[in-house]
């Protein structure tokens, strides 16, 4: 899952100085799947069900304003596949949302699901909009007629949404009051698996604000023993500071990582004695951004990609690491914290360049993984500690890494396509097991 980064407009700061000027992201995705593909051998069939989504919702529904106006919003849930469960994946509210880069996300998700074994399949959706220009009141009645507007479309059998750019635990709650008041009254204590990402209150599980974070820094450590590289005294980059860049940071800097350098929408920061991650995350939750805190000096974008570190962890939008970006980046691993934050070009030339790059699809699935956990919670009625929580997904993102690299070493080739061609495999295991109805 990616920060919760916002701008009213494609923010000048997170603006790739490169790479692709129209930039295809669903595209990229089924690039990733084709060569996956050939690379695991899957029969054609399978790629040919996994192009293309099972359903594309797209609804357009009115909300009354603060101001008495009527305005209408376009919303959508794309629903990939759900061969292995449910569909699962995050709601984004940004200006930018549009179908493609919806279905490129929802695939995404089923590669992730499928990767980290869990019975969950692939969707994402969202509102194009700008959550930041409206009120709390005008937020919570767009949330509310969105998810009525999506009716049967979702539910904790069949669709599974939560957070991603734009949205948090508070939304989640509208969903899930929202849908359960759309159902008989003797089901609303059923339905809380509706969403996950919940607050801990309303039926959410400790650890999950943190777990996006928190399985980057599983991967970042096995990456580490793999290539005995000590991370006390360190350093890194950070790109994003919402929920997975701060909680990647304040996690690292407990390991001995100095963050010298990070940005978000409003411009970036530098500091080479390290910049306090846990006083920043305080400072983010009250003031919404990065900018005017006192603790790092301000640099250009092109500054920041230049800085050297061992560490780059973008946690912000996609196609961020283009030409440029790549060409000057000092750093001896991208752990992407974001989804595709490194187009095509920019991706070839690092590794050309011999940075490692943990990709999105194993590195950031620490969310989805703990949504699997909460989903459970909720279905049994249990409550688990945050102890048992980060235990269990560490026991899942290590071994799901070892899997990825071992697959990367076996068929000769990057660990983004290692981890597609594990999770094609165990797609199409069930695809010749089941059959094609009829």
């Amino acid at each position: 899952m990616s920060d919760r980064q916002m701008s009213s407009a494609p923010p000048p700061s997170l603006r790739p100085g490169s790479g692709l000027r129209e930039y295809d992201f669903y595209k990229v995705i089924q690039d990733y799947l084709d060569r996956a593909a050939k690379i695991a051998k899957v029969e054609p069939y399978v790629s040919t069900i996994l192009s293309q989504p099972k359903n594309e919702i797209i609804v357009n529904f009115p909300v009354r304003m603060d101001t008495g106006e009527i305005r209408l919003f376009k919303g959508y849930r794309v629903q990939h596949n759900n061969l292995l469960g449910p569909f699962k994946g995050g709601m984004r509210y940004h200006p930018q949302v549009a179908l493609d880069d919806v279905k490129a996300l929802a695939a995404m998700m089923t590669w992730k699901s499928a990767l980290l074994r869990l019975p969950f399949g692939g969707g994402k959706g969202g509102i194009k909009f700008d959550p930041h220009s409206v009120s709390r009141h005008e937020l919570q009645r767009i949330t509310r007629r969105f998810t009525h507007a999506l009716g049967e479309n979702i539910g904790p059998e069949y669709d599974i949404p939560a957070p991603d750019v734009g949205t948090n635990g508070q939304t989640m709650a509208w969903m899930m009051d929202t849908y359960s008041n759309m159902v008989g009254s003797n089901q609303k204590q059923m339905v809380k698996g509706v969403v996950t990402g919940k607050p801990v209150a309303s039926g959410g599980t400790l650890g999950r604000q943190k777990a996006t974070g928190q399985g980057l820094v599983y991967c970042i450590l096995e990456w580490a023993e793999e290539k005995a590289f000590n991370l006390e005294g360190s350093t890194m980059l950070v790109q994003g500071f919402g929920n997975v860049g701060s909680n990647t940071a304040v996690i690292l800097s407990k390991l001995g990582v100095s963050m010298v350098a990070v940005g978000d929408h409003t411009g970036y920061l530098y500091n080479p004695e390290g910049l306090n991650a846990h006083k920043l995350q305080d400072y983010v939750e009250i003031h919404g951004s990065i900018a005017g805190y006192p603790g790092g000096k301000a640099i250009t974008r092109e500054e920041f990609f230049s800085t050297k570190a061992d560490i780059f962890a973008p946690c912000a939008l996609e196609n961020q690491i283009g030409e440029a970006e790549a060409k000057s980046l000092d750093v001896k691993l991208i752990a992407e914290g974001a989804n595709g934050p490194c187009n095509p070009t920019g991706e070839r030339l690092a590794l050309e360049k011999g940075i490692d790059i943990l990709p999105d699809v194993l590195a950031n699935a620490g969310g989805v993984t703990v949504s699997y956990y909460e989903w459970v919670q909720n279905k049994r009625s249990e409550t688990w500690s945050e102890e048992e929580v980060d235990a269990r997904l560490e026991v899942a993102m290590k071994r799901a890494y070892r899997e990825v690299s071992e697959q990367a070493r076996a068929r000769k080739c990057d660990l983004r396509l290692a981890a597609y061609s594990i999770a094609l495999q165990r797609i199409e295991a069930v695809y010749k097991e089941r059959e094609i109805f009829p």
